[in-house]
């Protein structure tokens, strides 16, 4: 009920900035947090960031503080996320992801949509 695109991936100099864009569809009055993770090549999938649909509040890793803020632009439907100041250990596959609340008669259930990931590569 909730589709997820993720793009803006590509190959980035160290240093650099990349936006990635996750577009959604749907069901999106259900979604309750957005968030962005990621998976580093031989490691397993990883928090980036997360905001609220209620309040917007945010939750970042450690890795990313301040320098990869999480938004979202609800006129597009869309959340971002702007990163710069890459390092060659930001390099993974980004994947976007939806916590939605639905309901199916009278019963909430909480569901987890997730998108085909876009590559990320920092690299000189």
């Amino acid at each position: 009920q909730v589709q997820l695109v993720e793009s803006g991936g590509g190959l980035v100099q160290p240093g650099g900035s990349l936006r990635l864009s996750c577009a959604t569809s749907g069901s999106i009055f259900s979604i309750n947090v957005m968030g962005w993770y990621r998976q580093p090549p031989g490691k397993e999938r990883e928090l980036v960031a997360t905001i609220a649909t209620v309040d917007s509040t945010t939750n970042y890793a450690d890795s990313v503080k301040g320098r990869c803020p999480i938004s979202r632009d609800n006129a597009k439907n869309t959340v971002y996320l702007q990163m710069s100041s890459l390092k060659p250990e930001d390099t993974a596959v980004y994947y976007c992801n939806a916590r939605s609340l639905e309901m199916d008669y009278g019963l909430g259930y909480e569901y987890y949509y997730w998108g085909q990931g876009t590559q990320v590569t920092v690299s000189s």
